[in-house]
């Protein structure tokens, strides 16, 4: 198998999440840091227009979004699995924790006090306000300029997520049995960011000890066998790649293809996040399954990159000049 590169930086709770899941399947891997607020021009080499971390790259396919990540992990090292058992609930929990669960938790993190831990470190605020405020820009235009929840409904929306997840964990270890599934990693990776990116917001944990327990062994798994690389590299492989077109199989595009929008196989389309991170990619449109969206396009320094997208979460369009619909 061609080498696995993720590309994250190391606060980032999304790319904790991957980290953790590459650790518990023990794959080896390539970290590629990248910036966390734009410019990102070797992001885009990549991705075309995908801008959220992580993202993960083989060779010449790139793969955007956790949950589609998710399930390249599980298609290259089934064993162990991220849905033993209850495959359609864990996934159900996965999609609620990344967005509602995770929404709470940020809301309450960047409270004055965990944004000032998070930039300030050992810098006076005159030294990192400027750097808070840049990623704060960043992050809105991300939102699409919609404001983040309100401290005091997020710590109490926060508190009434934690106690749910400790009703779960009554009695087990794991939020849907005796192992880990893929509702632990996306439930687990926001109250990553409170406990150890913003520490001084985590009291609000203490009065839920069985998820304290519960990050202990989530956190125990840890991130597996894994060296430092860069985009240069990684760019290289990009361009070097004979095109391994996925894992999908995208020589059979045409028998697994579900036609939604009246877009064929072929067409210039755009793919774009539905909320968060509306920066849409434009390729030729080479696979849509159930499941995902592939499309290929060309850069000068990546050559032929096939990027693909899960369904859920993502809006295709058809970028045909003729198209009028």
């Amino acid at each position: 198998m061609a080498d696995i590169y993720l590309h994250h930086y190391p606060r980032s709770p999304y790319s904790e999440k991957i980290r953790l899941i590459l650790g518990y399947k023990k794959l080896a891997w390539k970290s590629v840091w990248v910036p966390d607020i734009m410019p990102k021009p070797d992001v885009l080499a990549l991705t075309g227009g995908y801008r959220k971390t992580p993202f993960m790259q083989i060779g010449s396919d790139v793969y955007c979004d956790t949950a589609l990540i998710c399930d390249v992990l599980e298609h290259l090292r089934p064993a162990p699995s991220l849905y033993p058992d209850h495959k359609g609930l864990s996934r159900i929990i996965a999609q609620w924790a990344d967005d509602k669960l995770f929404w709470a938790a940020m809301a309450y993190n960047f409270h004055p006090k965990g944004t000032a831990q998070m930039f300030g470190a050992s810098q006076t605020p005159e030294q990192w306000a400027p750097i808070a405020k840049a990623f704060a820009e960043d992050r809105a235009k991300m939102r699409l300029g919609q404001p983040r929840m309100p401290f005091a409904d997020a710590a109490a929306t926060y508190k009434s997520y934690l106690r749910r997840l400790a009703n779960m964990l009554e009695g087990q270890c794991f939020l849907l049995g005796d192992e880990p599934c893929v509702a632990d990693f996306s439930a687990y990776h926001p109250l990553w960011f409170t406990r150890t990116q913003t520490s001084v917001m985590a009291g609000i944990l203490d009065a839920t000890p069985d998820v304290l327990t519960w990050m202990d062994r989530m956190a125990a798994l840890g991130h597996g066998a894994h060296e430092e690389s860069n985009a240069i590299e990684s760019i290289a492989v990009c361009a070097a790649s004979t095109g391994t077109r996925g894992i999908f199989g995208l020589q059979d595009a045409a028998d697994t293809f579900q036609d939604e929008h009246g877009i064929a196989l072929g067409s210039a389309v755009t793919v774009a996040a539905d909320t968060f991170g509306p920066e849409p990619t434009q390729g030729t449109l080479v696979a849509a399954t159930r499941m995902h969206y592939s499309l290929r396009r060309h850069d000068d320094r990546a050559g032929t990159v096939f990027v693909h997208f899960p369904r859920i979460g993502f809006v295709l369009k058809n970028a045909s000049p003729s198209h009028s619909g």
